[in-house]
């Protein structure tokens, strides 16, 4: 039925570990993933009220805050596409102060499957570092202290070269040093990076956790599975996008594609337009750098990039990556025109465990406050902080990652860097997360999406740049208003979906609601349509917003950046474009059943929420 029907709950503090039964009442209602994650913290948010803790005094990095690790059904099913990720959650981030979520691939969640779990439950803190081993059922606290200040590298092959078949979820010093973007690593090079979920695993004394075992999730109907996984395959190896353009040259094909557009933030967002993207580019790194093509668990597609710097200052012998967003935001927001400093960067984020995104536009916010004199030179301490110079961003992320001097400041990312001195307009985030590689005067779908995105500044949300720019399902004009609100809606309830099954968002340019509902029918034995999962998608988007308005976010918070609400585009195709929001948010709260960005009491009611608190209009 794709689940194992076992979640772990730890309470470090404690110094306990407990197994309980999956709640099927949960998983029928939200599915799993990032579903299940989010009911776990609706729940405890219940019970921390009771016993007189508000949400809005939750600590980010105190030890009420809680973690969530979770997978879904379709999560380590055999052929099941793309079905090798799994989902991260906790009640805060540091880095926003709203909820925390991030969803990495690898293999880590189809071995947490194996090792017959669905869940864990991270709740309290060690006051001494360890780390947690799973395995077939059943799970152990370990010290960690010979782990604890070593890279995520380091960790990731004393853990492996101990268990033998397993795999590894670490933090790297990023996050044992609380930086505020901090991501935890699996894999080597797989990231669950936004929102500071490493920092939060720092702060609760946890380096690790290991998964493995010898368990195996089974579909429901094996033969009905069977057909319908056949039909799902051929859909994604006859688009053009799955089947072309993402093996051969990843994400990174975007950067040609985007910057044509007129969309590829520059320099801190000041235009559209890179003048040598093409040096920057998947077909450049394809060219130049690539090894081979990698792929993570159950992958039909093999997105990932295996590369090498051969020689020169940024040398590195093996390495994988970069994707699409950390090229641009280590390279074309910082107006990098050198792609093997961009390797070594990113690089050196998965080391030490650094969300690329956060990091290179927290290095772009930098380098305009430097280039606005707002930040006296002698605390740069000899950094020539300047855009596109490529070896001070190489060097920033080792000094974010250990806090060493300037590094300090960009380790409470963009918008606390901004405001410390002077200029809170040169953070290009919302919510306090930095926005991805799309600029939304020339993709109006987009940024509808960055404002009313749960999580803060997030394009894997509702990527609306697939029918905008990249025609798929349908193309329709990125500079029009009309209709935008639908299709946002629409792709952030599917998003809920694909990451509450937990697979790849990639498959939904060849998949839509209909082959989920089929497929997810077929793992879990319940009859889905798609109507059903699309209204489980909106649920869990809603419930997710009813914390968030528990924390004090409404309709204020989704906003955007000045810059793009204020400043015409200056050149290319989007040339004299800036983003009319509230026009878009009218049509968009409508739809959804909101007043002010918060559910209203009918849309709950509607969608089976119960409420607990007056936290909707």
């Amino acid at each position: 039925m794709g689940y194992m029907g076992r979640v772990l709950d730890v309470n470090l503090s404690e110094g306990s570990v407990r197994v309980e039964r999956t709640d099927m009442e949960i998983a029928e209602k939200y599915l799993g993933g990032k579903g299940y994650a989010t009911a776990i913290l609706y729940e405890t948010l219940k019970e921390y009220a009771k016993e007189g803790l508000s949400p809005k005094d939750v600590n980010a990095l105190g030890e009420e805050n809680v973690l969530v690790f979770a997978t879904g059904p379709a999560t380590g099913i055999a052929r099941f596409p793309s079905s090798g990720r799994y989902h991260v959650m906790a009640l805060k981030s540091p880095l926003t102060g709203s909820v925390a979520s991030a969803n990495s691939g690898g293999k880590w969640g189809p071995y947490l499957k194996f090792a017959g779990f669905d869940a864990i439950i991270i709740r309290g803190a060690s006051p001494e570092p360890v780390y947690l081993e799973v395995f077939d059922g059943g799970a152990e606290i370990k010290s960690a202290s010979h782990l604890w200040g070593r890279t995520t590298f380091d960790t990731t092959k004393i853990l492996t070269d101990k268990y033998g078949k397993c795999s590894v979820a670490c933090i790297g010093p990023a996050g044992e040093n609380g930086v505020l973007f901090a991501a935890i690593m699996n894999d080597d090079h797989r990231a669950a990076g936004r929102t500071g979920v490493g920092a939060i695993m720092g702060s609760k004394g946890l380096k690790a956790i290991v998964v493995g075992g010898s368990e195996r999730p089974e579909p429901a109907e094996p033969e009905k599975y069977k057909e319908l996984v056949k039909k799902a395959i051929d859909k994604i190896k006859s688009h053009p996008v799955t089947s072309e353009g993402l093996p051969r040259y990843g994400t990174a094909i975007l950067v040609n594609i985007i910057n044509n557009a007129g969309i590829f933030p520059t320099k801190n967002w000041q235009t559209g337009v890179h003048p040598k993207a093409d040096a920057i580019s998947g077909e450049t790194l394809a060219e130049k750098y690539l090894i081979r093509n990698g792929a993570c668990w159950g992958c039909q597609i093999g997105c990932a990039r295996v590369t090498k710097v051969e020689s020169g200052p940024y040398q590195i012998k093996y390495s994988e990556g970069p994707e699409y967003e950390s090229i641009w935001s280590l390279g074309g927001s910082t107006c990098i025109e050198e792609l093997d400093a961009i390797i070594k960067a990113n690089h050196l984020c998965d080391e030490l465990g650094l969300d690329t995104i956060s990091m290179g536009s927290t290095i772009a916010c930098a380098m305009e406050l430097v280039e606005k004199g707002c930040v006296p030179e002698e605390m740069l301490e000899g950094i020539d902080l300047r855009f596109g110079n490529a070896a001070a961003v190489v060097e920033m992320v080792w000094r974010t990652a250990y806090k060493s001097g300037f590094g300090k400041y960009l380790a409470l990312g963009s918008k606390r860097l901004a405001e410390m001195f002077g200029c809170p307009d040169l953070s290009m985030s919302v919510k306090g997360l930095e926005l991805p590689a799309y600029d939304p005067r020339g993709a109006k779908g987009i940024g509808l999406n960055y404002a009313t995105a749960n999580r803060g500044g997030c394009h894997v949300t509702g990527y609306t740049i697939s029918p905008e720019i990249l025609g798929s399902p349908e193309k329709i004009d990125p500079l029009t208003y009309e209709g935008k609100a639908m299709w946002v809606k629409a792709f952030q309830d599917l998003t809920c979906v694909v990451n509450s099954a937990v697979n790849c968002l990639f498959t939904t340019f060849a998949l839509g609601a209909e082959d989920y509902a089929y497929l997810l029918s077929a793992v879990t034995g319940r009859e889905l349509t798609s109507d059903d999962v699309m209204l489980i998608g909106e649920r869990i988007y809603n419930l997710e917003r009813v914390i968030m308005n528990m924390y004090g976010f409404d309709g204020k918070d989704d906003v955007l950046p000045k810059r793009l609400l204020e400043e015409p585009m200056p050149e290319g195709p989007a040339k004299g474009e800036v983003v009319d929001l509230e026009r878009l948010k009218e049509e968009y709260y409508k739809l959804r059943g909101w007043e002010n960005g918060r559910p209203t009491k009918e849309k709950l009611r509607e969608l089976g929420i119960e409420v607990f608190a007056e936290v909707v209009v």
